[in-house]
């Protein structure tokens, strides 16, 4: 055998092709924070999201929630085609078919009850959409009901009309100036968890760590030692549904003790006097046995408060989920004024947007106010607010005969039957409607009801602009996302579908023409704010349609805007599109009185609304605490109830449990892991015990937003762990009188362990 000296022929091997990456930025739509993200991506997928560092507001922060962004956009429940229930069984269909049969059955409930047999709801996710929240208000025009409800009435009416009657506007909210602030009092909040809520502020944890870093206070009241509390200076429990009484004892003793310094403001407002007298009867001394903080604390807060040269008090869901939610919103910013820290630097100032906020529009200093109770739901004669009636009313105007009763509902990313109390009436309800739509991207225990869902569009694949929360942001800014994921072809914006059911809604047909609609309805709105300029202002807007343009017109007409080429240095949508990280537009400044949108062009401190109604909280200052009470919680990985599906939220330890103090689980026979039933009435649910220290005594806790139990949904993960719906406990009617809101906090329970 002779051996081969040749070396043998090498085997090629594959060599991988590189995958290309690159970067896109994306606002989280998640919660209030509005972080920016930078998202790495490999042929249009997701493989990375991290904080941006760049980013001119939240510089980098990062929550877990942000993560769950890949899991809802590839979550194999989310629904990616229009449905349609035929013999009570959904089926796909093409979105030509699903706009067909919107107008086949919609007209008919309209032309036999009239506009007011429709009604729409709204859901909170709606406020992380531009389209929605952008052309929302085109729906509502063209179907011209009365009944429109949303998810503000379950946790912020209440601000809403104190600030209104206040200060002239309906989200006119003063929020603390946190990067300058050297003692914040912070009450029925949670902001660890929720980084702001009416308050847009991204990563609290360091602001508060540098507001105590540089010899600050941050005192925090709340019948649950939070997460909040947990990094306070100062915690103190309070009696769920008593902040009223704590609030008006902070306000006598200001008064009491000669520490009511109104400032510049004197001349900007009016109601002194007449606060003076309203707090009168309520000394810390007699009010401290109703709300359970000793009166020399409530002096001592109150003294700190006014002689900090910058603070404030902020309230938030649990100030306005109780049956005093106005007379607590309205009290908070009256604080805020004696004290005078409204709209100075570190108090409570007021964000001035840069687009869509009625306080920068108009002539400055002065307006119209706002006005509520223009008309009464049919069934209840709760009175509107904000255009709106409260979402609790829904199912008894449904359910209840008569004429104006509703027979159609259009749901827009709202889950109510979770998130509004006593879901079980509603969704019975529901299913007595002659028609219903769901916008949503879940099959979920309210669009299970629908006769045609029309899926929403993925965040990653939409434009958005934040046209709420630039109006509660601590500080100034402006920023944009477009797109980061290329969508379905036949997949239609958001604002188009809106267009399309306001266009049926008008007898115009599915297949009309929207981009001549769209046109139409700008025209009209330009007209009546711009006059004999609109044609000019309209042909400066170019090609542009839709959300976006509405926003370039918003932008460039706004306070920071380049007026149409009068300032050319100004905003407009093309230079926010060129900084992807977004523009930085400064610390919030002094705004009375140009804020100010009240018919005296002063700050109402005193309307007689809310005067009238603490009679009845007198009424209510001697009654007997319960027992046992039960208040709700929110927490980081599951604010809402749509989260509950994401694998990278669902994860970890069971959430959904009961805390109770050590001392009610010994008198109750609560065992820590094992199952209890509470009692309301004739309303009961089955929780799992979890013995905490965290508790106030007689106080019991329940996160918001589980149940996902029902029969027709689909959210598979969500459903391995379906939890139990605090709501389910909660009565529909209880509400707080002059907003509507329901009442959620400080409900009497019993408890008792399951046999």
């Amino acid at each position: 055998m002779t051996l081969s000296t040749t070396p043998p022929t090498a085997v090629p091997t594959a060599v991988p092709t590189a995958v290309p990456t690159t970067s896109a930025h994306r606002i989280c739509p998640f919660c209030e924070a509005c972080c920016g993200l930078e998202l790495d991506l490999e042929q249009n997928k997701v493989v990375r999201i991290r904080g941006d560092t760049n980013d001119v507001f939240s510089h980098g922060f990062l929550c877990p929630k942000a993560i769950g962004l890949k899991d809802l956009h590839d979550d194999p429940d989310r629904l990616r085609t229009p449905l349609i229930k035929r013999n009570g069984v959904f089926e796909p269909a093409t979105w030509d078919e699903a706009y067909a049969e919107i107008e086949t059955r919609l007209p008919p409930v309209i032309a036999a009850g009239g506009a007011n047999a429709v009604a729409t709801v709204l859901g909170n996710p709606v406020s992380h959409k531009m389209s929605l929240m952008l052309y929302f208000p085109r729906l509502a025009k063209a179907l011209g009901t009365r009944n429109m409800y949303s998810a503000s009435s379950v946790d912020q009416v209440p601000k809403m009309l104190s600030v209104g009657l206040m200060f002239g506007s309906w989200l006119s909210v003063p929020v603390p100036d946190i990067e300058r602030c050297d003692f914040l009092l912070i009450l029925g909040a949670n902001p660890m968890v929720s980084n702001g809520s009416l308050w847009t502020v991204p990563d609290f944890r360091g602001k508060a760590k540098a507001l105590r870093a540089r010899g600050g206070q941050l005192v925090v009241v709340d019948p649950r030692r939070t997460e909040t509390a947990d990094v306070a200076d100062a915690h103190h429990f309070i009696r769920p549904g008593a902040d009223v009484f704590f609030l008006l004892g902070i306000a006598h003793a200001l008064f009491d003790e000669n520490l009511v310094r109104l400032g510049r403001l004197a001349e900007h407002t009016v109601g002194l006097e007449q606060v003076r007298a309203a707090v009168r009867e309520y000394a810390p001394e007699l009010v401290a046995a109703r709300c359970g903080i000793d009166a020399a604390t409530m002096r001592q807060l109150a003294r700190s408060l006014a002689n900090t040269p910058r603070a404030a008090i902020y309230g938030r869901i649990g100030t306005c989920t109780q049956q005093f939610g106005t007379l607590c919103s309205w009290l908070i910013d009256v604080i805020n004024v004696l004290t005078g820290h409204l709209d100075e630097e570190g108090g409570a100032m007021f964000p001035k947007a840069a687009a869509f906020a009625a306080n920068t529009r108009g002539a400055p200093g002065i307006g119209r106010g706002v006005a509520t109770g223009r008309f009464r739901s049919r069934v209840s004669g709760a009175a509107e607010v904000s255009g709106e009636l409260p979402v609790t009313c829904l199912a008894e105007e449904i359910d209840t005969p008569g004429p104006g009763q509703i027979r159609a509902l259009i749901a827009i990313a709202a889950n109510p039957v979770l998130s509004a109390p006593n879901g079980a009436r509603l969704s019975k309800a529901l299913d007595q409607l002659d028609f219903m739509v769901s916008l949503d991207i879940y099959l979920n225990e309210t669009s299970r009801h629908a006769d045609v869902i029309l899926p929403g569009v993925s965040p990653l694949e939409d434009a958005h602009y934040d046209v709420s929360f630039t109006q509660f942001s601590h500080r100034n800014h402006a920023r944009f996302s477009a797109p980061v994921l290329a969508r379905a072809g036949d997949q239609p914006d958001e604002w188009q579908s809106m267009l399309r059911i306001a266009a049926i809604a008008k007898g115009l047909g599915a297949k009309a023409d929207i981009d001549s609609l769209d046109d139409e309805l700008l025209q009209e709105d330009v007209a009546r704010a711009a006059g004999p300029a609109a044609p000019a202002l309209l042909a400066a807007l170019g090609s542009q349609r839709g959300a976006e343009r509405m926003l370039d017109l918003a932008l460039r007409s706004g306070p920071y805007g380049d007026q149409f080429g009068k300032n050319p240095d100004g905003l407009t949508l093309a230079r926010l599109k060129a900084a992807p990280s977004g523009i930085d537009l400064g610390p919030m400044g002094s705004r009375i009185p140009e804020a100010l949108r009240t018919p005296s062009g002063k700050i109402e401190l005193a309307p007689q609304a809310l005067l009238d109604d603490l009679a009845r909280a007198a009424a209510d200052l001697q009654a007997q605490a319960p027992d046992l009470v039960i208040v709700g919680r929110r927490q980081l990985r599951s604010n809402n109830s749509w989260m509950h599906n994401l694998p990278v939220l669902a994860k970890g330890a069971y959430r959904c449990t009961a805390l109770v103090h050590p001392i009610d689980a010994g008198r109750l026979g609560l065992v820590d892991g094992a199952m209890a039933q509470i009692r309301n009435g004739e309303r009961m649910i089955e929780v799992q015990v979890e013995i905490s220290a965290q508790m106030m005594p007689g106080v019991v806790s329940l996160p918001h937003g589980w149940g996902h139990n029902l029969e027709g949904t689909q959210m598979r993960v969500a459903s391995e762990r379906p939890g139990v719906n605090l709501n389910a406990l909660l009565d529909e009617n209880l509400r707080d009188p002059l907003s509507g809101n329901a009442v959620l906090s400080g409900i009497a329970i019993r408890m008792q362990p399951v046999a």
